[in-house]
């Protein structure tokens, strides 16, 4: 079973919001932020363009939904 981190459970605790700047498709389907959800108590998930735009010029894990979606 996973554990929480015991300080970013306290800063929680206190009322920290815990956000990730890293939100990926890969982060998602492997169950990383899953795991991080229940792990290191992050309740949200943000990107930025910068973000977005790199994972979209990087590899090809978007190029399929890009190509489905421009044909529309």
């Amino acid at each position: 079973a996973m554990t929480q981190n015991p300080n970013l459970q306290k800063l929680s605790e206190a009322g920290v919001s815990v956000w990730l700047d890293d939100l990926s498709r890969d982060r998602i389907e492997s169950g990383n932020l899953a795991e991080l959800i229940a792990t290191k108590s992050v309740v949200g998930v943000t990107t930025n363009p910068s973000i977005f735009q790199a994972a979209l010029s990087k590899g090809h894990v978007y190029d399929a939904q890009v190509r489905e979606l421009a044909e529309r």
